[in-house]
């Protein structure tokens, strides 16, 4: 093996792998199925190794792997395991929704954080039309900031808010009579709350 190539194992091994267990968890949302997840994330340090050379050191590493990931996911599992988007919103969000308090935006937090929610949470998450699902995942899974997440998503940090908004707002729909039917109290209706869209 020349030297070159060791130095550049070494050199990605550094910079990519600490990302791992992170890369993982977003696979697995992603596509809401454990053996795709371990599939998918072999991919992605795949590509990511064939295209070592158009990382930019010093930059984001873990932006770039989780871009890396979700274009992987979008050109190539989810043409193969097409779900149709039948979910679609206006990305306008007004103040007043920006600003008012409900107990929803914690329900959903509370049943995102108990691991009784894994599986369920995992497939309402992975139904979600992907611009959706991406947001959800980084920032309320991944605690990923917003300036991150626009960059790893590319689009503006506006448009990330009020995906995020749509996201939990489908998300406590789909959820919440499986969280009353274990027990949980849950509101009737999701309003998140002016600190939950603050990152």
């Amino acid at each position: 093996m020349k030297l070159i190539d060791v130095k550049r194992q070494e050199q990605f091994k550094k910079d990519m792998m600490p990302y791992t267990d992170m890369l993982h968890s977003y696979a697995y949302y992603l596509s809401g199925n454990r053996e795709q997840a371990g599939d998918l994330l072999q991919d992605t340090y795949l590509k990511a190794y064939r295209f070592y050379d158009k990382f930019e050191q010093g930059t984001n590493a873990k932006a770039w792997l989780y871009r890396i990931m979700k274009n992987t996911f979008i050109n190539e599992y989810r043409r193969v395991h097409r779900q149709p988007e039948i979910v679609e919103f206006d990305e306008q969000i007004s103040p007043y929704q920006m600003s008012t308090r409900s107990e929803g935006m914690n329900d959903l937090r509370d049943m995102m954080e108990s691991q009784m929610f894994d599986d369920e949470m995992a497939g309402a998450i992975a139904s979600l039309p992907e611009k959706f699902k991406s947001v959800i995942v980084l920032r309320d899974i991944e605690d990923m900031p917003y300036e991150e997440i626009a960059q790893v998503l590319n689009i503006p940090i506006g448009t990330v808010r009020s995906r995020l908004h749509r996201a939990r707002s489908i998300l406590f729909g789909r959820l919440k009579h499986y969280a009353k039917a274990r027990g949980y109290k849950v509101g009737d209706r999701f309003v998140p709350s002016k600190l939950a869209m603050v990152g």
